[in-house]
């Protein structure tokens, strides 16, 4: 088989990092040979993909309706005799339909769907979704698959294979105080953290009305936020109205979070309308508590009392409850991080999720082969 990743990002989150872990679990465990990224130039992607030695094409992105680079897209596919394309983001999943029904791409179009967001009733939108090129819409959750239904005709089209984790690179990173030396943190002072982008949906707001919170009733911890985004400056700026200036530390964007992780001694997850949290089970490769909210599909990897603790969407007083019965508990944060442990191995490490989207994908490709 022979398989194209596509996609028209230019930044790096979860999904890039899916492409990166699903191109490397087929590699590794020999299930497909032949794989290229197609990516912008200017992406993130292509600068990791190129570190790791990963087959990988670009191209200058202009609009998703381009229809000069459309041509080119399927010249490209037939040109590497490809099987099966994955279209990894909107832009692409355009691009892809309008290479398909301008010119003529026949090799089946598998699309990844990681956003929990509802297509509207935009006719072409609502099209190329139901386009007939599309074989199959692999869902992170079942959270995604439900807020799909309303607008997809064949729900058979739609199965869900989960979010997938690099355990080798999350597993087995020691604790040892960097962050505590790092950020001048008295070593007696609890880390309560989270990793994001600052964006709307991670309501970054509710978050720090949680440390306000935890802060005035006394709580030994400082409170560190890890990512970038379009959000961060206002989000700075409310946590000096708040007074936070010394309790909350921004760490910006980091390239070790499989280190900083296990520094954690609780991971506070405020997102209101999340597929599924990949890093809520990147916290549970690196054995640290979660309290996170009960939204979206966070609740189809986080059971309550049983692998963490879930909280209201939005609400900090029900967040700070949480994390003050967590943090102080040591038995009930062995159980979660055990629970937490196991349930990631049995669902989401490269070889289970590179094996369902394998069956996917010969699925889609049994009568393409060439």
């Amino acid at each position: 088989m022979k398989l194209i990743h596509f996609t028209t990002s230019t930044v790096w989150r979860g999904h890039e990092q899916m492409i990166v872990d699903l191109y490397e679990s087929f590699r590794d465990n020999r299930f497909i040979a032949n794989q290229l990224i197609i990516c912008p130039a200017n992406s993130e992607l292509y600068k990791v993909a190129t570190e790791r030695n990963l087959q990988v094409q670009t191209f200058d992105f202009k609009s998703e309706y381009d229809l000069k680079f459309a041509k080119k897209f399927k010249k490209i596919v037939d040109s590497y005799s490809a099987n099966v394309v994955i279209i990894h983001n909107s832009k692409a999943h355009t691009i892809s339909v309008l290479s398909a029904v301008f010119y003529g791409l026949k090799v089946p179009l598998v699309l990844c769907r990681t956003l929990i967001k509802n297509i509207g009733t935009n006719f072409l939108r609502k099209y190329k979704y139901n386009y007939k090129g599309i074989k199959k819409i692999v869902c992170v959750s079942e959270a995604v698959v439900e807020i799909l239904k309303p607008s997809i005709k064949n729900h058979e089209s739609m199965t869900v294979i989960g979010s997938v984790v690099d355990t080798d690179r999350f597993i087995n990173n020691a604790k040892n105080g960097f962050l505590h030396r790092e950020f001048n943190i008295p070593s007696d002072y609890k880390i309560i953290g989270n990793v994001s982008a600052f964006c709307q949906v991670k309501d970054h707001y509710t978050w720090i009305d949680t440390v306000d919170i935890l802060f005035k009733r006394g709580l030994k911890a400082k409170y560190i936020l890890i990512g970038e985004g379009s959000l961060e400056e206002e989000i700075k700026a409310y946590v000096k109205s708040k007074g936070l200036e010394n309790e909350v530390i921004f760490a910006g964007f980091r390239a070790d979070v499989n280190k900083c992780l296990p520094e954690l001694d609780l991971f506070l997850f405020t997102s209101k309308n999340e597929a599924t949290g990949g890093v809520v089970l990147e916290s549970y490769a690196c054995k640290v508590p979660v309290v996170a909210a009960k939204a979206g599909g966070i609740p189809t990897v986080l059971t309550d009392n049983e692998t963490g603790l879930l909280a209201e969407v939005g609400n900090p007083i029900d967040f700070a409850d949480k994390v003050e019965i967590l943090i102080n508990d040591k038995t009930m944060q062995d159980k979660f991080v055990n629970n937490g442990f196991d349930f990631l191995m049995a669902t989401s490490t490269r070889f289970i999720i590179g094996t369902k989207f394998l069956e996917v994908l010969n699925e889609v490709t049994k009568d393409n082969f060439v």
